[in-house]
């Protein structure tokens, strides 16, 4: 008997067909496998790229600033320092959501600024990611913003270079720009070791740009080194006093002065008028150089002690030789050479006490210009002070070939060449050095470099001798004396170059030059003022007191023990007494 396949009940499933199963099944192990090929691909294969990425939505590297060093005058009080200041920045597309309405208007609020305004600003930033709102702030300010807990708001921590004693030192130390760099004087030169090494730290952050964990690699900061000068800040206060004072009172166009020690060279002083603040940024514009090492002059007649001390030292002439000045006038090629008042004969003291022009130039005219020429030469004169200022100039001292006759003749007066004020202060410590002239410096240095022989220490013990005279009631400096201290140095009043050629009639630089005590130096100083207007344009009228108010002040700083009873009689000489510089050469 046959068995017969019955109709399907009529509602009941439809069978399925074989292939349709099998298909369904190669699409889902075909869908599967894609899947896990997928995943290997993103697992396996693109794991590093993944995490890089994952990386720059979550960590972020936060720089750690390197605290700059300080600048400390000798005796450690601070000439510039960095104060911590917090600078506040704002990704701009986070602080426009819509859940960060209510905090972009707080913030506007505190920020001083109208929520309209506030908003136009931050949309007008397109994409940035990272946008300033305020910089370099009193952490405390930015402290009080970030409570609002604004998304997308952060602080950047950083600092501030301030200077405490202002403009009294400011030529000298200089300042630092925005990104924390020295732009001039002593920040700039010492930039690399004054600055620190910055560092980093790697953090997690939210969504919303909270840090959530902080463990990750660092790297610290390194604080820069501290830079110990050889200023003294009651010095330099003092001295920059005295000059501002100067300046103003003779109605001149600015100055300059330099305090250093004998033996070691190490500048305790040194300033220029105009100045400026530091801490100011608007006040930069204007008395930015440190003109005492940066500007070039001729000398006058503060060059005759070294033209002296060279003709000691070839012995053209000696302390006792006499010199025949006439009618104070000596004719040169085209030129004469004046002086103010006829000395007739003279000493060599005399001729510095009287400081005749006359009297020089027939000495150099003897010596002739190599000899006058290597005298200068000895003294650094034309050479750089090494310094390491930013600026500092060299000075010119043309070959002796090239010289003439009325070039030699100016030469010994203090004409025809150019220094800045630090090469005579060097000069002038190496005759009170006993010949021995020292390096300056402005930086502390752990051990003094060896002196350089400029004369004998016979010629520099007569000239000093000399320079007494210079100071005395006879002297044209009479002005410069000190209570308490003797005092040898040298007057200068130096006519001015025109833009045109030639000399100026009615400009001039005034100038001393001296050491004290004269007896056994220890400080050597040197002020020059720069076009006096206010009726006296003499150095021992206008320049020497300066020197005698700074110097008497420093001396009891120092505690300089005294070596004259009583104070020189300084009665002023009437002024035709008083010699100018002469007429130099063309």
């Amino acid at each position: 008997m046959s068995t017969a396949r019955r109709p399907p009940l009529p509602g009941s499933p439809q069978p399925v067909a074989a292939w349709r199963r099998q298909l369904t099944l190669g699409l889902l192990g075909a869908g599967s496998l894609l899947v896990l090929a997928r995943a290997f691909h993103l697992q396996v294969l693109d794991r590093d790229f993944l995490v890089t990425e994952g990386d720059k939505r979550h960590i972020r590297t936060v720089e750690l600033i390197g605290h700059r060093g300080a600048v400390l005058d000798r005796n450690g009080t601070p000439l510039a320092l960095s104060a911590p200041v917090d600078s506040l920045w704002v990704v701009p597309s986070e602080l426009l959501s819509e859940r960060a309405a209510p905090y972009r208007e707080a913030l506007a609020k505190l920020l001083d600024r109208k929520p309209r305004e506030f908003e136009k600003f931050l949309r007008a930033q397109g994409e940035k990611k990272f946008v300033y709102l305020l910089k370099n702030q009193n952490p405390d300010v930015v402290a009080r913003l970030l409570k609002i807990k604004a998304p997308g708001v952060f602080a950047e921590r950083g600092y501030s270079r301030y200077y405490p004693a202002g403009e009294v030192v400011g030529q000298v130390v200089g300042f630092c720009g925005v990104e924390g760099h020295g732009l001039e004087g002593l920040e700039k030169a010492h930039d690399a070791t004054l600055e620190g090494e910055k560092g980093f730290r790697r953090v997690i952050r939210s969504r919303d740009g909270r840090i959530v964990e902080d463990g990750g690699s660092e790297k610290p900061a390194r604080a820069g080194q501290d830079l110990r000068l050889t200023l003294d800040l009651r010095l330099q206060y003092l001295a920059y006093r005295e000059l501002a004072a100067a300046v103003e009172r003779n109605k001149a166009s600015g100055g300059m002065i330099v305090i250093a020690e004998v033996g070691s060279g190490d500048i305790l002083a040194v300033a220029a008028q105009p100045a400026y603040n530091p801490n100011n940024p608007a006040d930069r514009k204007t008395g930015l150089r440190n003109r005492a090492i940066t500007d070039r002059l001729e000398p006058g007649s503060v060059i005759k002690p070294l033209m002296v001390a060279q003709a000691l030292e070839t012995g053209a002439y000696t302390a006792q030789s006499l010199i025949d000045t006439g009618n104070g006038e000596l004719t040169v090629g085209p030129w004469t050479v004046h002086d103010i008042h006829a000395e007739g004969v003279v000493d060599l003291a005399k001729l510095l006490a009287k400081s005749s022009n006359v009297g020089a130039a027939m000495m150099g005219l003897k010596m002739g210009p190599d000899a006058l020429w290597a005298g200068y030469q000895n003294f650094g004169i034309g050479e750089p002070i090494q310094l390491g200022f930013p600026g500092e100039v060299t000075g010119t001292l043309r070959a002796p070939r090239k010289w003439r006759q009325s070039d030699t003749a100016a030469a010994a007066y203090g004409y025809g060449l150019s220094m800045s004020a630090l090469h005579l202060v060097r000069a002038y410590a190496g005759l009170a050095n006993g010949g021995l002239m020292p390096q300056l410096s402005l930086v502390q240095r752990e051990q003094l470099p060896p002196p350089r022989r400029a004369v004998s220490a016979a010629s520099a013990q007569q000239v000093m001798a000399m320079l007494r005279g210079v100071v005395s009631i006879d002297g044209t400096a009479s002005r410069a004396a000190v209570p308490g201290y003797s005092v040898a140095g040298k007057t200068g009043t130096v006519r001015k170059l025109k833009a045109s050629g030639g000399y100026e009639e009615h400009r001039h630089w005034s100038a001393f030059a001296g050491m004290i005590p004269a007896g056994a130096p220890r400080l050597v100083g040197l002020v020059f003022v720069d076009e006096p207007t206010a009726g006296q344009y003499y150095g021992g009228r206008v320049a020497a007191p300066v020197f005698s108010a700074v110097m008497g002040g420093a001396a009891r700083l120092l505690q300089i023990p005294q070596d004259e009873a009583t104070q020189p009689q300084t009665v002023a000489l009437p002024p035709a007494l008083e010699p100018t510089s002469t007429e130099p050469r063309a």
